[in-house]
Formats: structure tokens, C-alpha cells, sequence
């Protein structure tokens, strides 16, 4: 199955707290402190694996969370520090905060790596507070709390190229006879349920293609597989939009081609942007070879061709079946591939990214803040809390 968005969260480690001990030795006042500081808590880390293929992994495991640091020990022992927890995700991925919206990273290259939520700070053993005046501290540092979120896994497949097109029309054949890829192909809709990938060599080089599984009327509001598909265009530098130019199900070419980037458009704006190229499939059914003169008397194609043409893209004939034309197709491809790549802007440019020092920022922490509730005044706040948990209420001196 091809799970490409998953909701999960995740918790980092809180710090351990600082220990409250105290040396046994003679002629040494209260025995001399010696409470060791608390571990830090595991980090969250989120890292791109090219070895994943989809976020499967997060469709049954929907909670994340880092280690704990050790609290602090007698005889000057810090706490050991809480492992840092990895979460490994697919190259393609991007990791939204969900309750902000923003874009934390988006994972583009393998070995990517970055944190997620920090481990708490280890909190100061009883150690760190003696002083000249004050040579018996009873109390010590309470570790820093965890950080918790909820987190949208968003996987968008990163291709050079896209097929698109209608059901049916042939492009997992024309992925199967250019690539070594071997996708499902049978006479009937949605054939293709999940995008399929290929490797294209050409010249000394190569590029990846992706099959976008058809793409109907509506889809751009949900309709067939809708916006399961349409999301995996936005990577791609250029589409390859096939057309059924015989019309062997009933339909008008020129109409599927329209129909087809009028999804595009409504879905976002950027996609009908992208260089496309049009190729005209199954020409072998309307008796027509690759020959120039007798495309010139094959009146459908002639057709489509001037219409597409009118509008700006060149058309290609081919048969992906016959494997009439490919290579032509692929040539196109790769030629427009090279003049597109510097203009090419990526997806995760469209979004507002997390701002990692204001969530570090915590304007509230040093502030309290109180509520009646008709029996008890109830005060509360961050920096309270902490003071809260690094009290000793067993000291008698408080």
C-alpha cells in the first residue's frame, strides 16, 4: 500500500532533575553537598532515508517519543543523557507542525537530518548552589519539561518528469517500454493506483519519471483519486501530458487535453506553468505510422495537432504499445528537462516555514498568572512550575 501522508506525535525527553545529596564525613557541616546534575532528555530528529518508499511505517505507529534523561546521583554522578530518538522518513517528505501550519523542513536529500522537538535541559544538582554563605543547599534544579507535538508526514514524490493524462490512455505502457520499471497495465480505469517511479537513461545521463495515475474531471475537488495524485505533479520539472488521439473510448481528444490542464489549474496555478509536452498515443489505431507522409493523411491526427499547436506545444505521435515514437518523446523530454532546471522553483517555496527561535522563545516563562475559583486562588506558569518542582517541602529550614 502507498501511504503518503501520515499524522503523528511526537514527545521529546524531559531533563533529568538534579539530586539533593550530601557527603558522610566527618567535621564537614551538613556532610557537604554533593548531588550530581540531571541528564538532558532525548532530542527528536527526523531523518531522509532514500531506502523508504512510503510512510506505511506511521499508519499503525502514530506516538514518537525520546528518551528521558537520568536524574542527577550522589557523589558528584550526573545523570546519564536521554538517547535521541530517530524517525526515519522517505526522501520527498515534509514535516508540518500541525498546529501552526508551517513548514518545518521538507526532506529533499538523503541524509537530511534535522530536530524536531529538544530534550529538556538537565536540571543542577544541590553541588552547583553551594556557596561561601550557604554551604548546605537542601534543594537542587528540576529538569526541563519535554516537548510535545502533533506532526503532518506530507510525501510528495520527486520526479524530473510526469506523466499525465486520462485513464487509460497509455502511460504506464509508455513507462514500462522507457524505463525498467514494470507498472500494472490492463484495458480499464485506474489501472494505476499508486504513482509509479522509473529511471530514464539517455545520452550519458538519466532522469526519473513518474506515472501520475489518471486524472478525471473533478479530480482537482476530490473526485476518482483526486488530490492523492494531483500533490505528486508539484515536484516535477516537466509533464508529458498523453492523449488517446484515436478517441477509442468515446471521447475528443482535444477535449481530454483541455479538460486535463483545466484540473491542473484549478488544483494550483503553478502546475499549468510547468513545460508540458504533448504526445498523441495510439496512432497505430488509426492506421497511421510514424512516416511523415502518412501522418499527413491521418485527418484525426491532423486534427488534435493543429489544435494543440495553436496553443502553443508542439505534439508528438506515438504508440507506447507498438513502441512507435518513444524515443522521440524521451529526446523532448530530456532537451526540455536541461532548459527548465534553472528556472524551476520548488514546492516548499510556497509554504511559511516554522520559525525554530521563537518556538525556543517562550515569552510567558517568566510570567505568572492567577484564576479564582471560588474556593482557592489558583496561580500558574512555567517558571513557577520549575520553582515548584525544585523545592524541597522536606526541609524544615523552609
Amino acid at each position: 500500500m502507498f501511504v503518503d501522508r501520515a499524522i503523528i506525535t511526537i514527545k521529546s525527553g524531559s531533563g533529568g532533575n538534579g539530586a539533593v545529596t550530601f557527603r558522610r564525613e566527618a567535621f564537614v557541616p551538613e556532610g557537604g553537598p554533593d548531588g550530581g546534575d540531571g541528564g538532558n532528555g532525548g532530542n527528536v530528529i527526523f531523518l531522509a532515508d532514500e531506502n523508504m518508499r512510503t510512510l506505511m511505517d506511521f499508519k499503525y505507529k502514530k506516538k514518537y517519543e525520546a528518551e528521558k534523561g537520568q536524574n542527577g546521583m550522589k557523589k558528584k554522578r550526573y545523570g546519564k543523557n536521554g538517547e535521541d530518538l530517530i524517525i526515519k522518513v522517505p526522501v520527498g517528505t515534509m514535516v508540518i507542525d500541525e498546529d501552526s501550519g508551517k513548514l518545518m523542513m521538507d526532506m529533499t536529500e538523503h541524509g537530511q537530518s534535522f530536530v524536531a522537538a529538544k530534550g529538556g535541559k538537565g536540571g543542577k544538582g544541590n553541588m552547583k548552589f553551594a556557596t561561601p554563605t550557604r554551604q548546605a543547599p537542601n534543594f537542587a534544579e528540576a529538569g526541563g519539561v519535554a516537548k510535545e507535538r502533533k506532526i503532518i508526514l506530507e510525501m510528495k514524490l520527486i520526479a524530473d518528469v510526469g506523466l499525465i493524462g486520462f485513464p487509460n490512455v497509455g502511460k504506464s505502457s509508455f513507462l514500462s517500454v522507457a524505463t525498467s520499471a514494470r507498472p500494472k497495465i490492463a484495458n480499464y480505469h485506474f489501472t494505476t493506483i499508486d504513482p509509479n517511479l522509473g529511471v530514464v537513461q539517455i545520452y550519458d545521463s538519466s532522469f526519473v519519471m513518474a506515472d501520475i495515475a489518471g486524472i478525471i474531471e473533478g479530480a482537482h475537488e476530490g473526485a476518482g483519486l483526486g488530490h492523492y495524485f494531483l500533490k505528486h505533479i508539484e515536484r516535477t520539472k516537466v509533464l508529458i501530458h498523453i492523449v488517446d488521439v484515436s478517441g477509442s473510448e468515446g471521447r475528443d481528444p482535444r477535449e481530454d487535453f483541455d479538460k486535463i490542464n483545466d484540473e491542473l489549474a484549478k488544483y494550483s496555478k503553478k502546475l499549468t506553468s510547468k513545460p508540458q509536452i504533448v504526445v498523441a498515443n495510439k496512432i497505430d489505431i488509426l492506421g497511421c505510422s510514424q512516416e511523415p507522409e502518412d501522418l499527413e493523411i491521418c485527418e484525426e491526427y491532423i486534427r488534435f495537432r493543429e489544435y494543440i499547436e495553436n496553443k502553443g506545444y508542439k505534439v508528438f505521435p506515438m504508440s507506447a504499445s507498438a513502441g512507435i515514437g518513444v524515443k522521440e518523446v524521451l529526446q523532448a523530454a530530456y532537451k526540455l528537462l536541461q532548459e527548465s532546471e534553472a528556472n524551476y522553483q520548488d514546492v516548499a517555496d510556497e509554504y511559511e516555514y516554522f520559525d525554530f527561535e521563537a518556538d525556543d522563545y517562550d515569552p510567558d516563562r517568566k510570567k505568572v498568572f492567577g484564576e479564582f475559583d471560588g474556593k482557592a486562588y489558583i496561580i500558574y506558569g512555567k517558571q513557577l512550575e520549575k520553582i515548584f518542582n525544585s523545592t524541597n517541602f522536606n526541609d524544615i529550614s523552609i
